[in-house]
């Protein structure tokens, strides 16, 4: 069984060099598999090294031996503006076919799986680039702000908890790829970059990760950087923290975590009844930003609802998202702006508080201002 496999194995890595570099990227990379993977492991992404790398999530791979694990990972990406599609199994013909992840200028369909991380099946909501610079999300990344200075917070909605790590198929997930993703799909690619390839590769001889050893539970879940798997920062899989979450950014009381919290709302706790307030207006803030986002996603949905009802044309659906586009980004800024106010807002105030002779005391009932 085993010198089967490695013929075949031999077979395909005869054909793929056969294949001109410019369309081994439209080439669905692997072998055919009977027996799904396992799902995903639980782990706590491990904090970005600098600025300008972008989140790859963990996989399971195929080999000689069966599946490995593959673990995450921060990739500094080939070119400024690329973003990273994650690969995923599909069920294809009563097998298991592996569909290679690529760089692209959207993130397209990776099978509705809910990698985490910013990547909850659908979309991606981990970071944007702008005017050269990438921006992240510390809402789903996990980021220093003292090395990484691009940052703000929005709220990403996760619909799906399930573990799942295969599209089709008996349990597998049952999601299509929308028009959105289908046109990201058809962009330029580029493929897994050399440090990505050579991750692949030593994970593979890594008998640790293989899951004919691990069940399922590898003993490395996710790196700082490609490749390095016992340096500092290396996560273990296993439960994280909360039991109850698929998201290993929260905390288990649904919270938020210190992490979400800009370091400014963190001081020494000279005042805990003034930085208790000063929580207090945060989290109001955010349930008005949620509760506004939602809104415009629901007009958006309504929106496009009508243009599919009535047979609208492509482009006016490419308007339309187009637009939605637009005024996510101009939400997220108007966010961004408002959280920077009420930090502003609440430094003075402990600044007035750490004076001495300072009889002020905080009142309960300030609420942030709304834009």
């Amino acid at each position: 069984m085993r010198i089967a496999r490695l013929l075949c194995w031999l077979l395909i890595a005869i054909g793929l060099l056969t294949i001109p570099v410019e369309s081994r990227a439209q080439v669905l990379v692997g072998v055919s598999v009977r027996i799904g993977p396992p799902p995903l492991p639980l782990y706590v992404q491990p904090i970005c090294p600098e600025p300008g790398y972008i989140w790859a999530p963990g996989y399971w791979a195929y080999g000689p031996d069966g599946y490995f694990w593959v673990p995450g990972t921060w990739v500094e990406p080939p070119e400024v503006g690329l973003l990273w599609t994650p690969g995923y199994w599909g069920w294809e013909n009563s097998f298991y076919l592996w569909h290679a992840g690529y760089w692209g200028p959207e993130v397209g369909y990776y099978g509705g799986i809910n990698y985490g991380f910013g990547y909850p099946g659908v979309g991606f909501f981990g970071g944007y680039w702008k005017g050269g610079a990438y921006f992240y999300n510390r809402t789903v990344t996990n980021v220093n702000v003292t090395v990484v200075r691009n940052t703000y917070n929005a709220t990403v909605v996760n619909n799906s908890t399930n573990r799942v790590s295969f599209n089709g198929g008996p349990g597998g997930v049952t999601a299509r790829p929308t028009d959105r993703e289908i046109a990201a799909d058809r962009q330029r690619r580029i493929t897994m970059t050399a440090e990505q390839t050579q991750h692949q590769q030593a994970a593979s001889t890594n008998r640790t990760l293989h899951a004919s050893v691990n069940h399922g539970r590898p003993d490395v879940a996710a790196s700082v950087r490609p490749g390095q798997w016992g340096s500092r920062g290396a996560v273990e899989s296993g439960r994280p923290p909360n039991h109850h979450s698929e998201s290993p950014n929260r905390p288990a009381n649904g919270g938020p975590s210190n992490r979400d919290r800009t370091p400014s709302l963190r001081p020494p706790n000279a005042h805990p009844a003034l930085d208790e307030r000063h929580q207090q207006e945060l989290d109001r803030l955010r349930q008005q930003q949620t509760e506004e986002r939602q809104r415009i996603e629901q007009k958006h949905r309504q929106e496009q609802q009508r243009l599919e009802q009535r047979a609208a044309s492509d482009r006016q659906q490419q308007e339309a998202q187009h637009k939605q586009q637009q005024q996510l980004q101009q939400l997220d800024r108007k966010h961004e702006q408002q959280q920077q106010k009420l930090e502003q807002k609440q430094q003075q105030e402990r600044q007035k508080q750490q004076k001495p002779g300072s009889s002020s005391k905080p009142s309960g009932n300030d609420k942030p201002s709304r834009d």
